[in-house]
This record gives structure tokens, sequence and C-alpha cells, in this order.
């Protein structure tokens, strides 16, 4: 493998005998999911049924860092959470075949959650609660912070060097990220300080599936030490949804209201982190093709302008 074409090697014969050797013997049936960062794959079972393997990006992770987040799943799984947490093969959960790192899961399917319906939010808002208030529990040790340090200022680094980003707009992209990284940081100080917990991370509504039982969450690939508030308003496109997501939080821990300012920051420092992500992992041909649009200047541009628009709402 390669850092230009990092899953060159992962092919579907590298991907069964991965399943094979977790103890989990494939049928041959092989289905792609979606993912840009990782390379998952459904697999059918002899014995009927389908495990995931979860193929991580080389160099992304320490081993300890996959652990951790392993850990953490199944903590709160065994918390009774509704959490997709990998398997124990003979006592491990981080697995290796052809030089990748990887993971089984069990197959859990489900739709969208009604993110419209309040019975929904403030069900959502009171796993939350539960999650969070094991979170708080301990710390990771492994994992990074999310903070300026990796939600602005790598990312910036990483658009700034990448040959993505148009020359005539260089100079217009730094001071742009310059202004949200002053906001965000003003915005930060203003709150005071605040207390970290173990978050999910990336809670958007596609890590959520739900069924006839209700919801479970999946994918802690981005779980990290961060201010609760992380994990709600990516559920909420409003004040009316934050509050129904609130509502069943508070019925098993209590959010710092302080935190509710940080919304906007936390808003801005993931749109930064977006584009910075897309240029650092230009060169895997999983990017060009998904995301086509960040080749053309006009999107910078318009980028650039969000920016601005941000930092000026901070």
């Amino acid at each position: 493998m390669s850092e230009a074409a990092p899953y060159e090697g992962l092919s579907p014969d590298v991907v069964l005998a991965a399943v094979d050797a977790g103890g989990a013997w494939s049928d041959g049936r092989l289905l792609e999911l979606n993912s840009y960062e990782n390379r998952v794959f459904q697999v059918g079972l002899e014995d009927g049924g389908f495990v995931v393997a979860k193929f991580y990006r080389p160099g992304r992770w320490t081993d300890a860092a996959i652990e951790e987040e392993h850990a953490f799943a199944r903590e709160l799984a065994e918390a009774e959470l509704p959490m997709v947490a990998p398997l124990v093969v003979e006592g491990r959960t981080l697995l290796r075949e052809a030089g990748y790192r990887y993971a089984l899961y069990p197959r859990r399917g489900g739709r969208a959650p009604s993110l419209e319906s309040t019975d929904q939010l403030e069900w959502l808002g009171r796993l939350l609660g539960r999650m969070h208030a094991i979170g708080a529990r301990e710390r990771f040790t492994a994992r990074t912070t999310l903070d300026r340090a990796t939600m602005i200022e790598g990312p910036v680094r990483a658009a700034l060097g990448s040959d993505l980003l148009p020359a005539h707009l260089f100079d217009a992209y730094r001071d742009a990220a310059r202004r949200v990284d002053d906001a965000v940081a003003a915005c930060f100080d203003a709150v005071g300080p605040v207390r970290r917990i173990r978050l999910h991370g990336d809670c958007h509504p596609g890590n959520v599936l739900w069924t006839d039982a209700g919801p479970h969450f999946v994918d802690l690939d981005d779980a990290r030490m961060g201010p609760a508030v992380q994990d709600l308003w990516m559920l909420a496109s409003d004040d009316t949804m934050l509050d129904a997501l609130l509502e069943g939080y508070g019925q098993f821990r209590e959010l710092d209201p302080g935190e509710l300012a940080l919304i906007p920051a936390l808003r801005a420092m993931r749109q930064v982190h977006y584009a910075g992500w897309i240029a650092e992992r230009w060169h895997d041909p999983a990017f060009p093709a998904a995301f086509p649009f960040a080749a053309e200047a006009r999107w910078w541009e318009q980028h650039i302008a969000d920016l601005h628009e941000l930092a000026d709402g901070l």
C-alpha cells in the first residue's frame, strides 16, 4: 500500500480472507458500503446472515487509539446502550490481514431517524444523556481532542499545502481561515472553562439508524474528547429541535447551559475541517470521484465567502 493509494491492495480476496480469519466464514457475497475515510464491507456468511468488516485507513489512528474506540463502544453496549460494538475474536477487537488493520461488526440495519418528530428527538436526547454520563467517567488518552488544533489549525495547513487550493486564492483563504480561528478562540474564551468528555464525535443523522425497536448508534471512528454539546447540535437544525433533544437529555445528565453558546463556534470548526479533510485526502482516488466540486475555483471562492460569514456571525 502507498500514501497515494492506501487501499490499492485491499482486494475482494483480502476482505474475504480477513473475515474468515476472524472466524466468521464468508460465502463470497461482498458489498462495499459508503465510507470515504475507511473501507467498509458487508460480507455474507456461510451459516446465514452478514458481518460488517471495517478496514482502517493506514496511518490515521494509532493502534492504541483504535483500541480506545473499541473499548468505548463495548463499554456503552455493556451498559445496554444501543451502540454497535466490534466483535471480540480470541480476546481482540483490532485484527490484521495483509498489512491492513480491521474490525468485524454485527450487521445492524435501520432507516434514518425522523428528526421532525419530537418523540424521536427526545428519545435520542435520553440516549445521548446516558452515553455522556458513561463518557464522563474516564478520559481518552490516545485519541485526539475536539479543539482548534484538530478542527482548524491542522485542516488549514492541509488546504494551504494542497494543489487543490487555487494559487490565486491562497492569501484569501488563509486570511478567511485566520478570521474564523480568531473568532472561535474568542467564543471559547468568552464561555470559559468547559468540561471535555468522551464523545461520539460525529453524531449526525447518518450515524443513527432507526428500527421498529428504536434507534441505535454506529461509527465511533471520530470519537474524541470534547464538550458534550458537540453530539447534540449536529442532530438539531433549529432551536425547537434542540429543545426536544435537551428535554430528553436532561432526564439522565445535566448539560452545562454555557455550552450552548459554543454551537456557532463548533459549526464553524466543522466547516473549516471539511475543506481541509478533502484537501488532505485528495490523493485517495475515492475523493476526486466523490467530491469533484472541490477541484473548481468557484467552490473555494464560495468556501472563503462562507468563512467570512461565519467569522462575522461569531
